[in-house]
């Protein structure tokens, strides 16, 4: 019997059973970018995490609504929530309209996603098609006492909601410590406090995205968005939230505290973030120069790459690391992601070409049993918050009996029909369906490739071994290599 879902609840700092608050239905709402400049790989682990468990959540049967937004407006320029909106900046430095630069880094996102494999959402909101709700909310929260206006902008009163309620509760920080160790603020005479933060800016002369509000022109802060629209599709308190780990301090406790203030209620039951990348065990930083753009993996143009490594190939590697622990990106660790990747690629190809042959064996009880095992390990693996690298571990094995399979020293029938299809069809459903691996297509087609081993077999048949040599070797610069076997001759890629 599979065992239960657990998952590690950063607000406890414990892996608790996952039990949904209306099952079978999921609410999970992940933090989305932020569209002025282009997708970074840390970004990439990130969604790739959420797209993972959106998957296997699925996959067990849950019906999940998914929301992942997009920040178009109110990312100031540092966590003060202090200075000028970046997508207005950029759209100052590229002279743009501020929804041409939104347009233009949203579909690069997307791109980037798709190249990843990574699902849509089912609900994809951004900040400014939600201004109406925003200012409804901060209405709410001057209402109640715990927001405040000064000069056309808005704050959060922190210290005020800290008397009743732990500002910190999910980043393990307490409030008085913070405001001891806190350098004041220049230019911020506006706020009653460094810690309390922007619910609506006032826009300065010149600033090109704003809005009209109860209290004058001007923009929201960028941490009211998510509480709002996690709010409006998935209700007052809902299962999933995350996001990447620098998000814990400040933008998910900001949202905590507005969110627990105009809703009443704790918001979310379960938080979950992803850890950070490294390089070659330094921090991944633009300032080092050791910070990758997907491009730059898939052309192999970065100074600190020995070549390109594909899509699916850097999705398996990042699939070999649990997502809360810390992933390092080296040549070497990427090399050896490719050939795994290939590996379980040349296994997919394998499961879909067997089919079961019915002959009078004895049915092989203990492969039976190693087979049942190790799907069970499988969902073991995943069932403990969603770890992706013990899982693989567990599929390699799985392939080991696929290939024995495949090479004759073990037989469908001893397995019997419903282990053999059940084998089969769980190969490819976690490879395909939950860790989201697909196979990348080869330049060559498929029937360039049957004309190649059509000329190999011939060159055989008649001796040519230098032909032979010669289509082996062309085959093999393209990372596939030819297989010998005992009825065909078949292909592979190259591991």
């Amino acid at each position: 019997m599979q065992s239960q879902l657990r998952i590690q609840n950063s607000l406890t700092k414990k892996k608790e059973v996952f039990e949904p608050l209306n099952p079978p239905n999921v609410g999970m709402y992940v933090c989305g970018p932020t569209v002025y400049s282009e997708v970074h790989l840390g970004n990439v682990r990130t969604f790739l995490c959420f797209d993972v468990i959106y998957r296997y959540l699925q996959y067990l049967g849950y019906k999940v609504r998914y929301v992942r937004n997009i920040t178009d407006v109110g990312h100031l320029v540092d966590d003060a929530d202090d200075g000028e909106d970046k997508i207005g900046k950029k759209a100052k430095l590229e002279n743009l309209e501020p929804m041409e630069v939104v347009q233009k880094y949203t579909n690069n996102f997307h791109s980037v996603m798709h190249q990843f494999n990574i699902l849509d959402p089912d609900i994809e909101p951004s900040a400014t098609g939600h201004i109406v709700e925003q200012i409804d909310a901060i209405k709410k929260l001057i209402d109640c006492g715990m927001a405040y206006q000064t000069n056309g902008s808005v704050y959060f009163d922190v210290e005020k909601y800290n008397k009743d309620s732990h500002y910190g509760i999910l980043s393990g920080r307490v409030l008085e410590d913070l405001i001891s160790g806190t350098r004041d603020l220049d230019a911020q005479d506006d706020k009653r406090s460094p810690y309390d933060f922007a619910l609506w800016k006032k826009a300065a002369g010149g600033h090109i995205m704003r809005w009209n509000s109860p209290w004058g022109q001007g923009f929201p802060g960028w941490h009211l968005e998510c509480s709002v629209m996690s709010t409006k599709y998935l209700g007052e308190t809902f299962d999933i939230h995350g996001g990447g780990m620098d998000l814990k301090f400040p933008h998910h406790e900001c949202e905590i505290a507005q969110s627990k203030t105009f809703n009443g209620v704790d918001p979310v039951k379960y938080w979950i973030h992803s850890n950070m990348l490294t390089v070659n065990g330094q921090k991944m930083s633009k300032s080092l120069g050791n910070s990758f753009l997907p491009h730059e993996l898939f052309e192999g143009t970065h100074e600190l790459l020995d070549q390109a490594y594909s899509p699916m190939t850097v999705r398996f590697f990042m699939l070999q690391s649990h997502y809360a622990s810390t992933l390092d990106f080296s040549n070497d660790a990427l090399k050896a992601a490719a050939k795994g990747y290939k590996k379980l690629m040349n296994g997919l190809k394998i499961a879909k070409s067997l089919t079961y042959q019915k002959e009078d064996v004895e049915v092989n009880e203990k492969a039976v049993q190693q087979i049942n095992q190790i799907m069970e390990n499988c969902f073991h693996a995943m069932n403990d918050d969603f770890n992706t690298a013990l899982a693989i571990g567990h599929l390699f094995n799985l392939l080991k009996k696929i290939n024995s399979i495949s090479t004759n020293n073990l037989k469908t029938a001893e397995l019997g029909r419903e282990v053999f299809d059940k084998m089969i069809r769980f190969y490819q459903e976690f490879v395909e369906d939950v860790l989201g691996l697909e196979e990348e297509k080869l330049n060559n087609s498929e029937g360039i490739l049957d004309i190649l081993m059509k000329l190999y077999s011939e060159a055989k048949d008649h001796k040519n071994y230098e032909k032979v040599d010669e289509i082996r070797a062309s085959l093999k610069g393209q990372g596939i290599v030819l297989k010998d076997m005992k009825n065909k001759i078949d292909w592979a890629y190259e591991e």
